[in-house]
């Protein structure tokens, strides 16, 4: 089914979409057809549904088992995870995580961790599968140093989803060199923190749709190098917001593709953030994004200071478009809704910000701000010949016409802080305004 779905995408998607996929994503062999071939139940091999014992080397042993064809098997219960799971190697398999790993180990690296694999699925036929991360007892002592929960290296063909990951010592969930890959029906939930990124991917030709995330840094970003990345459908729930980058030297980021993303109470709608280095992004489309209460919004910064500077000239930026974006930003007098910061030695070319309309929630006024970005929209000066040094602010006293925009009923009133265990939600059946997701979440599929 997302195999098929991800096709139908393919075919309604407009001709000249920028960002769009370049070809099929998701395992090439159903997990169905896995577990018919052979199923590993870790409950053969030593695994114990009690919250007490190491679950790690079951995990382990049923890869060894099931991971050259086969569907290994994490049923219902509580388990705990002491020793982290290393899965390398695999072909036409998957793993149905229809339990819930609570960590016990404390070593740092990654909790999960496939690598070198291809046919691949992580899932749970519940919607209920999750990893109980309990990074709070990390962060309430100013720590975030622990592990990851789950990364995925050098796998290709591949889908995770209908899975939960709640408070990550350190990040939530990494794609390192990935290939043609569908991540969706996922929710995210960390701690109010920076350095708990929720999802960043790199690669080529990934689908990210249908993921909410809670956390105080990284909602969905994606990283260099990478082509082909589209992500749609995301709910930053309380979150960073997000973002590209950061980008550093010989970033080759091209053809990305962000659409319906709704923000809420972030740090920013959409941040593209390097400081020196070199390279290019090009080709990337930003379009209908709504967000509310977000300390920025549009967010371009080659001289972005939270990031140590990187040798070179600047990340050359060239043929991005922002579309369609509605809602408000928490005070606009002091962090306007279009900030275009580029290096007068890597000025952004080709910007278009087209139907776009904010307005502050704090005050009435607020700014656009544009330094050495040319295209065509508000503070932007037109593409030319001529690319001097500028910058340029304009003050807005009055609304724009159409900045109302929707909002989102699990909308948090809060952050879940850093010094008590966060709850496991369960996932959404709506990750933007009107929207429900591309794919049914898989509990739908089981009760059907």
């Amino acid at each position: 089914m997302a195999c098929a779905l991800s096709l139908l995408a393919l075919v309604l998607a407009p001709l000249l979409v920028n960002g769009q996929l370049s070809e099929r994503v998701g395992p090439l062999t159903s997990a169905s057809s896995k577990a018919a071939y052979k199923t590993c139940n870790v409950l053969d091999y030593g695994g114990v549904a009690d919250n007490s014992t190491d679950v790690g080397a079951a995990i382990t042993s049923a890869w060894e088992e099931c991971s050259d064809g086969g569907l290994i098997y994490i049923p219902s219960g509580d388990y705990a995870l002491e020793t982290w799971v290393t899965l390398s190697g695999g072909k036409a398999t998957a793993i149905q995580m229809d339990g819930i790993l609570y960590r016990t180990g404390t070593a740092s690296g990654n909790m999960i961790l496939v690598e070198n694999t291809s046919d691949f699925e992580l899932f749970s036929s519940t919607s209920k599968g999750a990893v109980q991360g309990f990074g709070y007892v990390y962060h309430r002592e100013g720590s975030i140093s622990g592990p990851r929960i789950l990364r995925l290296q050098d796998v290709s063909d591949f889908a995770v989803h209908d899975v939960i990951l709640v408070d990550a010592p350190a990040f939530h969930f990494v794609m390192d060199t990935c290939s043609n890959g569908e991540v969706y029906n996922m929710a995210i939930r960390g701690g109010d923190e920076g350095g708990l990124d929720g999802v960043d991917v790199w690669g080529s030709n990934i689908w990210v749709h249908d993921v909410e995330v809670t956390n105080k840094d990284e909602c969905v970003t994606v990283k260099s190098p990478a082509n082909n990345i589209q992500v749609e459908s995301i709910y930053c729930n309380w979150s960073g917001g997000c973002a590209m980058g950061s980008l550093n030297a010989d970033t080759v980021v091209t053809d990305i593709l962000y659409r319906n993303i709704y923000t809420w109470n972030s740090n920013q709608m959409y941040m593209i953030k390097s400081n020196g280095g070199s390279g290019t992004v090009t080709n990337t489309l930003l379009e209908n994004f709504i967000g509310h209460g977000n300390a920025y919004s549009l967010y371009i910064d080659g001289d972005w200071s939270s990031e140590s500077t990187v040798t070179g000239d600047g990340v050359q930026l060239s043929n991005i478009t922002f579309k369609n974006w509605k809602g408000t930003e928490a005070d606009g007098y002091s962090r306007g809704p279009i900030k275009v910061v580029c290096l007068d030695t890597a000025p952004c070319t080709d910007i278009t910000i087209e139907d776009f309309a904010m307005w502050t929630e704090a005050g009435d006024e607020q700014f656009y701000v544009c330094e050495n970005g040319y295209g065509e929209g508000f503070c932007l000066e037109s593409d030319g010949d001529d690319t001097t040094a500028y910058t340029s602010t304009i003050s807005v006293t009055s609304a724009p016409s159409g900045y109302s925009a929707a909002t989102m009923a699990a909308d948090l009133s809060t952050a879940f802080g850093t010094v008590s265990s966060i709850p496991i939600p369960t996932i959404p059946t709506s990750f933007y305004p009107g929207l429900t997701p591309i794919s049914s979440l898989g509990a739908a599929a089981t009760t059907a």
